[in-house]
């Protein structure tokens, strides 16, 4: 499959993804990105469990999908940089002939975008590049309608993305943008850093990002529930930590001031 030409990129001002990356312990970033990443650590130092913890329940999210609602269709947007089980991965183990379009706007995505596209013979898999604000030319864009099926259901992935769009980008109509063309049956992963159990230390990591050049809007849980999923049915255990979301019999969950991010899974009836 031919990749998208994209933008220069520019290693000189740090990312989100590539910040992402950093904290996961990866290597596709550059010395702005982990400047940056440092210096948010050193107002929130539990930031690398929340950034496992947050990788780690997309992967059960998606399994959950796979295994039990029987989805096929994936749209992950915000997917950043490619790393171990990425939602094509997960999803084509459970079963082979599951299809993903992954989008993001880092121009450093596209470059290792090869790793996001080497599906099961049985499936498909694609990029574009692109950003969560527009969301009505991602659902336009001819390899997401050549690649996914909207008469069928699809899971919709918001993964820690949400919280890169302020208020004035009018967050909830873009949602509702995305979450309106899917038909019933379809369900939106999302997750979200919330300000619920260490407020001043997700606030002082907010204004280092921002000082970075990375916006970001900081909501509560309840904020982030009303604006994901309105409308939808949320599945159990409902908008909960990354961490408490199927975590699986015996698993250590860390304190909650570890991880501050907020997640649910939920179908469109």
């Amino acid at each position: 499959m031919e990749e998208q030409p994209g933008p220069d990129l520019d290693t000189s001002r740090p990312h989100p993804a590539r910040v992402y990356d950093y904290l996961l312990g990866g290597k596709s970033n550059f010395a702005a990105d982990r400047a940056l990443a440092e210096k948010m650590l050193g107002q929130a130092p539990d930031l690398r469990t929340a950034a496992r913890e947050n990788r780690a329940f997309l992967g059960r999210a998606v399994q959950y999908l796979a295994e039990e609602a029987g989805v096929r269709q994936f749209l992950d947007i915000g997917t950043g940089l490619p790393t171990a089980s990425n939602v094509h991965d997960v999803a084509q183990r459970v079963a082979p002939e599951s299809r993903v379009v992954y989008a993001d706007n880092d121009p450093m995505v596209l470059a290792h975008a090869r790793a996001l596209l080497t599906s099961t013979p049985e499936g498909r898999a694609a990029y574009i590049h692109a950003d969560l604000r527009d969301p009505a030319r991602i659902l336009a864009d001819p390899q997401v309608r050549e690649v996914l099926d909207f008469g069928q259901p699809v899971a919709l992935v918001l993964v820690a993305v949400l919280h890169f769009l302020l208020d004035e980008d009018k967050p909830a109509e873009i949602v509702a943008t995305l979450v309106d063309a899917l038909p019933s049956g379809s369900y939106l992963v999302a997750s979200h850093t919330a300000l619920d159990h260490a407020p001043a230390p997700v606030a002082a990591m907010e204004r280092a990002a921002q000082a970075g050049g990375i916006r970001t809007q900081q909501r509560d849980s309840g904020d982030f529930a009303r604006l994901a999923f309105p409308g939808l049915e949320l599945i159990p255990p409902g908008v909960v930590l990354v961490s408490e979301w199927r975590p699986g019999h015996g698993a250590l969950l860390p304190d909650p001031a570890e991880v501050n991010v907020y997640c649910g899974v939920a179908r469109k009836p």
